[in-house]
């Protein structure tokens, strides 16, 4: 009986030390996570910069009847800087795309994730392009306009997920939009457009993240 009642007490113990090394180890865990999210609090991460360096367009066709379409094929050259000196970026999968008066005139490009330690430039130049991309008879009567004065105003847009990372520690995921404006001015507006037209950005992108 006595060695029931002591082999019953030794498990009782055993049973406790496994409890309270799981409850000291996942404490542990949690204190250092909370540790290292408020360091991140305090460090207060900035967005990151975005440029548009570079817009060429190698074909713009606009169907002058119903249902009017855009065909478009063009590269851009964007840029981004991480301005944080302690806080890493890492980008998801982000999506590129062109928009006239907020109708969208090419398809998405992907861009892959890519990690931008501190103060790093990271550079990007995606093809786009749209085969008769629908536009509203409004966007349409304003695409004239523009043509007749030679300059039509797009917008290159970009937006995914961004994460921010401090040591090991990685924060959850922030949405990110970037908006850039750019001038593509034409020349023989009688040909229906031009070949390898140069963009010229209006002034630097917008840069917006929401968690």
């Amino acid at each position: 009986m006595s060695e029931k009642i002591a082999s019953v007490n030794v498990g009782c113990i055993s049973s406790r030390k496994l409890k309270w090394f799981a409850w000291g180890t996942g404490g542990l865990i949690v204190f250092i996570g909370l540790l290292v999210f408020v360091v991140f609090l305090v460090l207060h991460p900035s967005k990151p910069s975005f440029n548009l360096e570079d817009v060429t367009v190698y074909q713009f066709n606009v169907s002058k009847a119903l249902p009017y379409a855009i065909t478009i094929i063009m590269q851009v050259t964007l840029s981004s800087r991480n301005p944080n000196s302690r806080i890493g970026v890492e980008y998801q999968p982000l999506h590129v795309y062109a928009t006239y008066r907020d109708q969208q005139i090419t398809m998405a490009y992907l861009l892959p994730p890519t990690y931008q330690g501190h103060k790093e430039p990271v550079v990007w130049s995606p093809p786009l392009t749209g085969y008769d991309m629908p536009i509203s008879p409004y966007s349409q009567q304003s695409l004239d306009q523009d043509w007749h004065t030679g300059v039509v105003l797009m917008n290159i847009k970009l937006q995914g997920d961004v994460k921010w990372k401090v040591g090991t520690w990685i924060s959850p995921n922030y949405h990110l939009y970037v908006h850039c404006p750019a001038n593509i001015r034409f020349g023989d507006l009688n040909n229906g457009g031009s070949n390898l037209i140069k963009g010229q950005p209006v002034d630097h992108c917008d840069v917006e993240i929401a968690s």
